[in-house]
C-alpha cells in the first residue's frame, strides 16, 4: 500500500477549508445580516470541516515535507480555531449574541491561513 503524499493531504485540506470557509461566510451573514446567532448545526459543520482540514494539513506538516507556508497556515488555523471555540462555547452555548469584533478577528486569521495554505499548494508546488 502506498502512502498518502503530503502534497495530496494538503490539496484535500483545501477542499475541507473551502467547504468550512463557505459555511463560515454563511454564518457571517446571518450574524451581521440579522443580529442573530447561525444554528448551531452549522457552527458545528463548519467547525467539523475545518478539524478534519487542520488534522490533515498538520500531519503533513509534522512529516517535514510540506512548506514554510503550509506549516504557517497551521499556525493560523489553530489560532482562528481557539477563536471559534470561544465563539461556541462562551457565547453560542449561551446564547449571547456572537460578538462582532470577535467573529471577524476569527474570519480574518482564517482568510489570513487559507491563502497561506493555497498559495502552498498551487504556487509553490
Amino acid at each position: 500500500m502506498n502512502p498518502i503524499e503530503p502534497m495530496d493531504m494538503m490539496q484535500a485540506a483545501a477542499g475541507l477549508f473551502t467547504l468550512a470557509a463557505l459555511g463560515g461566510l454563511v454564518m457571517a451573514a446571518i450574524r451581521f445580516g440579522g443580529k442573530r446567532n447561525p444554528p448551531a448545526w452549522l457552527a458545528m459543520l463548519h467547525g467539523l470541516l475545518a478539524a478534519a482540514g487542520i488534522t490533515l494539513l498538520a500531519y503533513a506538516a509534522l512529516t517535514g515535507e510540506a512548506s514554510n507556508l503550509a506549516v504557517i497556515a497551521v499556525l493560523l488555523f489553530l489560532l482562528a480555531a481557539g477563536g471559534g471555540a470561544v465563539l461556541s462555547l462562551a457565547y453560542k452555548w449561551n446564547q449571547r449574541l456572537l460578538p462582532g469584533w470577535l467573529v471577524t478577528a476569527h474570519a480574518l486569521l482564517a482568510v489570513l491561513a487559507y491563502t497561506l495554505l493555497l498559495l502552498a499548494v498551487f504556487v509553490a508546488s
